[in-house]
């Protein structure tokens, strides 16, 4: 089965919120008229594409709708798939990751996927033909750099661990040692959700981003927060808490096949400015694929 096959199947609980119900709006309606943006307004809210967005939306479409002189409910659809489109695309540029070696920071809170992201992330650099390393840098939370050493084993990919408890910034500082020893094209660092302890989990992150700033000034790197899409807003809340610190650069959303709030990335994508980089639509290792936007909006709308 093709990734858009995938995303297709994996958005039917969002497409039953999202495009099931706008479709019975275009064809309830026999006139476009504000009664009908209302009903549009309250379907994109309750999809988790969030206030500040859907407003977005609704102005532009009644712009366009306007100087477009439509007047036909069942036109309007092609309009709002084509605003949606742009809201993805506009952030969407590519990876740039070619210096040697290059870095992915992955952030996130815990529960979110984010250990098993990155061993999909590995993969498929790894499938591409890149040398990866793994950097075990969640060293709060029991079993993660376990669970990274069987990721890195099954990926077949180098891996950079300390004892639990360690600063994770000194994990990093040795892999990143390790990657230029071992002609690493890429290095990949895994990261707390969490501490158990008095520091402060956003302070910890910034000493990993200075360590890799120092350390491989010239370097290509991303940070990439990984963020669970049943949670909703909530996610647009942790990404703008994450980029405040970080500065991130990218997201990946995981378990689109288990909600039906897969509309929070038109949010996401609006009110972050930040480009979706992965989606994750199952459990295999290659159901996290690079985002490709048209083909996003192109499976929420069949």
């Amino acid at each position: 089965m093709s990734f858009f096959a995938k995303l297709k199947n994996g958005l039917t609980k969002t497409k039953k919120e999202f495009s099931e119900k706008i479709n019975s709006v275009f064809s309830a309606f026999v006139k476009v008229d504000e009664e009908l943006f209302e009903e549009l307004e309250e379907i994109l809210i309750m999809s988790d594409v969030g206030f500040e967005t859907t407003e977005y939306i609704l102005d532009e479409l009644r712009d366009k709708v306007k100087k477009s002189r439509i007047e036909e409910p069942d036109e309007i659809k092609n309009v709002l798939i084509d605003i949606i489109s742009e809201i993805l695309i506009q952030n969407s540029e590519n990876v740039q990751l070619n210096t040697k070696p290059s870095v992915i920071i992955v952030v996130g809170v815990n529960g979110v996927g984010k250990t098993t992201s990155i061993g999909k992330i590995a993969s498929y650099y790894k499938s591409l033909g890149k040398n990866v390393l793994l950097a075990a840098a969640d060293t709060f939370r029991a079993a993660a750099a376990e669970q990274l050493q069987i990721w890195a084993e099954r990926v077949d990919c180098d891996i950079v661990r300390h004892n639990e408890g360690a600063d994770p910034s000194a994990v990093v500082f040795d892999a990143i040692s390790a990657a230029k020893n071992r002609g690493s094209d890429l290095v990949i660092c895994d990261t707390a959700g969490r501490l158990h302890n008095k520091k402060n989990l956003m302070n910890e992150l910034e000493k990993i981003v200075r360590t890799v700033n120092r350390e491989l000034p010239d370097a290509d790197k991303e940070i990439l927060l990984v963020l669970d899409a049943t949670t909703g807003q909530n996610a647009i809340t942790q990404a703008k808490l994450f980029d405040e610190s970080t500065g991130l650069t990218g997201l990946v959303l995981t378990k689109l096949d288990g909600t039906a709030k897969g509309g929070v990335i038109i949010g996401l994508a609006n009110s972050q400015k930040l480009p979706v980089r992965f989606v994750g639509v199952g459990e295999q290792i290659d159901d996290l694929q690079p985002f490709n936007p048209e083909e996003f909006a192109k499976a929420l709308f069949e």
